[in-house]
């Protein structure tokens, strides 16, 4: 993977990006994707973020090599604070972190997000607290993708502000408004890999000492396991 050729996880990702877009990719790594994006025309400028000093320099490196320092600067900083308002930043991508991660940079830097029309965020895992952060904060879920790849799933959310929020059921939460919709093979196989990964976890808690907390997490995950065979049921039936 380079700037020139993105793997297909963040091909999908890039997809959601508006032409015209100010960008800011927050957790940029090599900052492959705000050079895509640029060098194809589809942003027009893109602030890449980076909170390590390794991954910054490495960012920095690459904008260089591809002669972008004019339209992409690269900053060391925690989260959201690599946004200034003079950026004019309308699109922020968070890819290649967990759920709970990505929900918490949103959370802290709630004030950085003023202008910014679109939110394209890929979690590697539990994309329900990006779903919740999203009802609790007034952004809608416009858009969601499933996709395999070297035989990971991965799920990507895109958001828009909104005036007012749709109220999600506890398995949209989840398993993801647009995604139920669709119901896709790798959705399928998604959560029937989940379930059974569940059903063994509460398998292996029926040998264990039963305690009031041990008691709280079989119940969550047998109410999960319900949840999930219940929309793979009826989408089936």
């Amino acid at each position: 993977m380079n700037a020139q050729q993105l793997s297909n996880r963040l091909m999908r990702v890039a997809h959601h990006v508006p032409a015209g877009a100010v960008v800011a990719d927050i957790g940029s790594d090599h900052a492959y994707l705000p050079c895509y994006l640029v060098l194809n025309g589809i942003a027009e400028k893109a602030i890449a973020g980076e909170v390590v000093q390794g991954p910054y320099d490495s960012a920095r490196n690459q904008v260089i090599q591809e002669q972008l320092t004019g339209q992409i600067e690269v900053r060391l900083a925690s989260g959201l604070g690599a946004v200034q308002p003079q950026d004019g930043v309308t699109v922020v991508t968070i890819a290649g972190m967990g759920g709970p991660l990505i929900r918490t940079i949103l959370e802290q830097g709630k004030e950085r997000l003023a202008g910014v029309e679109r939110l394209v965020l890929q979690p590697n895992v539990h994309a329900r607290s990006i779903r919740e952060w999203a009802v609790e904060n007034g952004w809608s879920i416009v858009n969601e993708e499933i996709l395999k790849e070297n035989e990971k799933i991965y799920e990507i959310l895109i958001l828009e502000q909104t005036d007012k929020t749709k109220e999600l059921s506890p398995e949209e939460l989840l398993m993801g408004p647009v995604l139920m919709k669709e119901f896709s093979a790798v959705f399928q196989e998604k959560w029937t890999k989940e379930c059974a990964q569940w059903k063994k976890i509460i398998s292996s808690m029926e040998s264990a000492e039963e305690t009031p907390e041990l008691a709280e997490k079989k119940q969550e995950l047998s109410g999960k396991v319900k949840l999930v065979e219940e929309v793979l049921k009826n989408e089936n039936s």
